[in-house]
Order: C-alpha cells, then structure tokens, then sequence
C-alpha cells in the first residue's frame, strides 16, 4: 500500500518506538495522529515531526479516548494505517520480598498491552469502512509483542502474558479481516533503545547489547520504523509476528 496521501495512526507515538515510525510515515506522505497519554510529550512531539502531524491525548483502554481520536483522524482524510506501540513494561515476580505480586499490578500491564492494543484494533478497523479500497487493500494494523511473548524471563509474567496474547491476536484477527481487505501484522521487537531503555547505567545498556548475536548492540527505534513502513509497503505480509531481534533468545533472567 502506498500510504502517501492517507492517514496513519500511531499509539505511543510521543517517544521511543511510536515516535520514530510516526516520523517515518510522514516522510512518506502520511498525515499522522499521534496518540498518547495527556501528560506525554506529544504537542511538542507533533511539533517536532511537523508536517500536519496531530497529537491528541488518549488513554488506550479508554472506548470514548479512542473512539474520539479516530473519529479526528478520519476527519482528515482515508485512515489507511494504525501502528500500535502504546506499552508498559512493569517488571514483578510472582513470589517478590514482600509477598505475592499484587492482582491489580498484573492487572494494569494487561489492560494497558492487550486490552488497550484490542480496543485501538476495534475502533480503528470500523472506521477504515468507510474507506474505498486502495487497489487490492483497504487498511493495515500492524500491533507491537515483544521477545518476551516467546522467551519471557523471570520477572516478567504479566509483560510476557500481555505481549504473547498480542502475538496470538494477529492470525485470527488477520483472518477476519481479510474479508474487509485489512491487514494485520505483529513486531515482536527484541532489546531496544527507549525511553524505557534509557533509564538503565550506560553499562547496563551495553551489557544487553553485547548479548544480541548479531549485530551486537541494542535496536534502533528507526529499524522498527524501517520495518513497519516495509509491512505497509508489502501486501503480502499478513497474519504474521515477526521478531526483530538480531537473533538473540532471552535467557531466563
């Protein structure tokens, strides 16, 4: 699909790998909604991209948030493309120093990844209906796993449940769709540089690095882009997670 002229929603997009894609895409001649939360960066990240790109405060797992910002983004034209890279990371044990990992911590991450992914999928979907088919497409969605949903490692169940159920969405999500002529496509990206990411002692940061095999070091939030605009170029991507990872496999911690 050739997404110049068209409309692309990119969730997370005030930072790290939402923010890269959105700029890409509007290289290529998309008009970007970039949603994130209110207290994000997204005016000024909007700013920064320029070109049209519009940011509007969302929370994921909110129906009326999401719902609202779609509606804004069909108002500016054809939404041909959604890229979901809203997520939350919040490491907990199942047995931590002061007891069980708490019900409604486990319950955050998985309303944020997942129930938050399926809500934008929904809502987005519906509206690409009202788009005339592009040639032999009429939208693509592409969703955000993680390594973890296949190499989870101690610490992370509620991260590796959450972004495992995005990966299984995909083919039955992509199957029902297909009627619509909509596309659907998960990036299991593996260790990359984020805000997230960030946060850890530059030693740390290359100590990950070095154990991807190949290249040895962190992803860039540009290659995630790269891949992303490849999967809106490709129609014969569908139905598929694809790992993006230099060929690491996550040890157990």
């Amino acid at each position: 699909m050739d997404i110049a002229g068209g409309v692309a929603i990119v969730t997370g997009g005030a930072s790290g790998l939402g923010n890269a894609t959105a700029t890409a895409l509007t290289e290529r001649g998309a008009q970007v909604v970039l949603l994130d939360l209110p207290s994000s960066d997204g005016t000024a990240a909007a700013e920064r991209i320029g070109n049209g790109t519009l940011f509007v405060p969302v929370d994921v797992t909110s129906p009326d948030d999401v719902a609202n910002a779609v509606n804004r983004a069909g108002e500016l034209g054809h939404l041909r493309a959604v890229v979901n890279c809203a997520g939350v990371a919040t490491p907990g044990k199942v047995l931590g120093r002061t007891g069980p990992l708490p019900l409604e911590e486990f319950e955050r991450v998985v309303r944020i990844n997942l129930v938050g992914t399926f809500n934008v999928i929904r809502l987005a979907a519906q509206k690409m209906l009202d788009s005339d088919p592009l040639g032999e497409e009429r939208g693509v969605i592409i969703d955000t796993a993680s390594v973890a949903a296949f190499d989870g490692q101690i610490g992370q169940p509620a991260y590796a449940a959450s972004k495992g159920a995005v990966a299984a969405l995909t083919l039955p999500v992509a199957r029902e769709l297909a009627r619509h002529l909509i596309r659907v496509v998960t990036i299991a990206p593996g260790i990359f540089e984020t805000p997230m990411m960030a946060g850890l002692p530059e030693e740390a940061q290359r100590s990950l690095g070095q154990q991807v095999p190949h290249p040895s070091r962190l992803g860039k939030a540009a290659e995630y882009a790269a891949l992303a605009c490849h999967i809106i170029d490709n129609p014969m991507i569908n139905g598929e997670t694809i790992r993006l990872d230099g060929a690491i496999r996550m040890g157990p911690k």
